[in-house]
């Protein structure tokens, strides 16, 4: 089986925004229910914030990846270099 950070490089990054969304709305409903109920699984919490921080995380090392890759394109166009 593999590691939930594994399956979650695995996807897209649209999914990865649509799971970000799922996740908060998920963590207000238990924060809310919290503090008017007795929840039945509060480290659920925790492990929600987790795993919005891992996602963020693959989407932060996407984003400077695709930045070094467009500077390093620009760099060789410059040089006269095939780009």
């Amino acid at each position: 089986m593999a590691s939930p950070v594994k399956e979650l490089r695995e996807k897209e990054s649209a999914e990865l925004v649509l799971e970000v969304s799922n996740l908060r709305k998920e963590l207000f409903d238990l924060r809310f229910q919290s503090t008017t109920e007795k929840i039945p699984n509060p480290s659920r919490i925790s492990a929600i914030k987790k795993t919005v921080a891992q996602i963020r995380t693959i989407q932060r090392e996407r984003e400077i990846a695709a930045a070094a890759a467009a500077q390093d394109g620009a760099s060789k166009v410059a040089e006269g270099g095939d780009a």
